[in-house]
């Protein structure tokens, strides 16, 4: 069941309404908005901006790029008379970094983080007509926050890039009755050819007489049904899948080729009575480590990722619009790969709709904090475990990569109370969710990961191949160095006969662009190519080797090692990146 622009498609509801759009927009640079009562609306010197776009972008309609730490937003919106007997959600995909939301003057909640969503309810706030909404954003140069590529000085340098403040994914509320479905945490049981739901409900759910129905569909036909007593606000259940009757094998399996889903619709009943209705879908499919293989479905799968900042021109981290996600996936996979890195972001979750419908793999990142202390622990934990339990139950997804090249665990290399916390963080990742593997961290360093990875930028691939074949041992042993000047392993920690990827290489430029890649820049298309050609294929003839990250998929501001452009444009055919991408290691 889809519906274009839907924010939330693996919880779906009939009564919605996006809030994006023009809205009032003031900086507050002296913090001095809230003892104005600018809580009750903006006064004063304002303007307007474009929702979700951050003030920093020029689909915003400001595109200033200066640093302003207190921003405010406030838009009108009306409730139908009849509505006004409903629960209304508010809900906001992405707020960079503090939230602080009022309707009608009052202060509704609040929210630090910047990628996950927040919802509140704001029934008590609300009347029938008009009704203001306000919402004050801070946003700080803090390095022990949690913020990916953002910057944390007023220039762009290295890798970094600028800052993203305030409302950057939509904005939009939905009408529920006041009890309600909340969430639901879909796993898929292949061995047992069955899928298990979990299901949370929120309001006056103590009493008795309530029941949740569930009906699963591929495609137009049924395929079980199945209903449960709601206890205590939750409710689980277990449908299984099997019909020799109508396919060859019993049930669709989600793969790369195949991304085979089925629909599943909920009815939460009060006496027989339907009070709430949500649609959803999953995919049956299974991640696991067997030695030095990651198996799909059981079969071995050979990863051939690319590394996707999700940064474009004129909107940085917020996608221009849906189809812009969707053409990055076909961009994707038109050049060969089977998945995408999401590096040092958490994306709008439309975009892992489209991957799961499309075969694209996923490894699910965060953006890094760059201190290490006990208000960056407790807000990157919290934060990472909003993400995972949010994104949880895309088939997409089949990694989780909580930490990357040491960023914000900088001593992790010797300091045990650094290791801890990449310890505690992989246990608590994997209490949720035990079933897709977990990187710590990144690159090097690993500590009690279930897949090393190394990052290694090495221009020639006769070189690259030499290294990886003859000081295979000592490099996995952690006793030489890769990339330069990082080994393997933090200390105290060793190699278990994990797979082995190369997650991070390539990342190359061409002379004529502006800023930077990694390594001499090529001079042109014949020499790109015949320098992808030569590293690719020494990472693929590495038997110990089952998979590949390549930097990067399209240039971002001053990093211009993408195949593709800040336009999207592709610098080199995509079926010559193919090609090489998915030919024999033996050719």
């Amino acid at each position: 069941m889809y519906k274009k622009d839907y924010p939330r498609p693996q919880l779906m509801r009939e009564e919605w309404k996006l809030l994006n759009g023009e809205w009032k927009f003031c900086f507050d640079d002296d913090n001095t908005g809230e003892r104005k009562g600018w809580n009750k609306g903006i006064e004063g010197d304002s303007m307007n901006i474009t929702v979700p776009f951050t003030y920093e972008t020029k689909m915003s309609g400001i595109g200033e790029e200066k640093r302003h730490d207190f921003v405010w937003y406030e838009r009108k919106f009306d409730v139908p008379e009849e509505k006004i007997q409903k629960k209304m959600l508010l809900h906001f995909e992405g707020v960079d970094y503090v939230a602080k939301v009022f309707v009608n003057g009052v202060m509704v909640g609040t929210h630090k983080g910047a990628y996950a969503r927040f919802s509140f309810d704001i029934s008590p706030y609300i009347r029938a007509g008009e009704n203001t909404l306000v919402v004050k954003a801070e946003d700080s140069f803090s390095p022990g926050q949690p913020r990916g590529k953002q910057r944390w000085k007023n220039e762009n340098f290295g890798c970094w890039y600028v800052q993203t403040t305030g409302i950057w994914k939509s904005v939009w509320i939905e009408y529920v009755e006041k009890t309600y479905i909340k969430e639901i945490k879909t796993t898929p049981d292949m061995q047992n050819k069955k899928v298990v739901f979990d299901i949370l409900t929120a309001g006056d759910i103590w009493q008795d007489g309530y029941t949740l129905e569930a009906t699963v569909r591929y495609k137009d036909m049924h395929i079980n049904s199945s209903s449960c007593v709601v206890a205590t606000g939750n409710a689980h259940m277990e449908i299984f899948l099997e019909r020799m009757d109508l396919f060859e094998w019993g049930i669709f399996s989600w793969n790369c080729e195949h991304p085979d889903l089925y629909d599943v619709d909920f009815k939460l009943k009060k006496d027989d009575c339907i009070i709430d209705e949500v649609y959803s879908y999953f995919g049956m499919r299974e991640i696991k480590i067997e030695c030095d293989k990651v198996l799909l479905n059981g079969e071995p799968l050979y990863q051939r990722l690319i590394l996707d900042q999700g940064y474009w021109k004129n909107s940085h981290l917020t996608p221009p619009d849906e189809e812009a996600l969707i053409k990055d996936i076909d961009a994707v996979l038109a050049m060969g790969y089977n998945g995408v890195r999401k590096h040092q972001k958490t994306e709008d979750e439309r975009f892992l709709y489209w991957c799961d419908h499309k075969g694209l793999l996923v490894w699910s990142e965060v953006g890094a904090a760059y201190r290490f202390d006990d208000d960056a622990v407790e807000d990157f934990t919290n934060q990472w475990m909003e993400i995972v339990r949010q994104n949880y139950s895309h088939p997409s997804i089949i990694t989780w990569t909580p930490f990357n090249e040491s960023w914000g665990i900088g001593a992790v290399k010797n300091d045990r109370t650094h290791q801890h916390f990449t310890e505690a963080v992989y246990h608590l990742t994997k209490c949720f969710d035990p079933y897709r593997p977990v990187i710590v961290n990144d690159g090097w360093e690993h500590t009690c990961s279930d897949i090393i990875t190394l990052h290694d930028y090495e221009e020639s691939g006769e070189v690259f191949y030499k290294r990886y074949t003859e000081h295979k041992d000592e490099i996995l042993a952690g006793d030489m160095f890769h990339c330069g000047f990082r080994s393997a392993f933090a200390k105290g920690f060793e190699y278990k006969g994990q797979p082995v990827i190369i997650s991070e290489f390539g990342g190359i430029a061409f002379n004529e662009d502006g800023g930077w890649g990694y390594g001499n820049k090529v001079k042109d298309e014949a020499d790109f190519v015949a320098r992808f050609d030569s590293i690719t294929g020494a990472i693929k003839k590495l038997p110990y080797v089952c998979g590949f990250c390549y930097t990067q998929v399209s240039d971002v501001q001053q990093e211009i090692n993408g195949l593709l452009d800040e336009e999207r444009n592709f610098k080199i055919k995509p079926e010559i990146i193919k090609a090489i991408n998915t030919k024999s290691n033996k050719e």
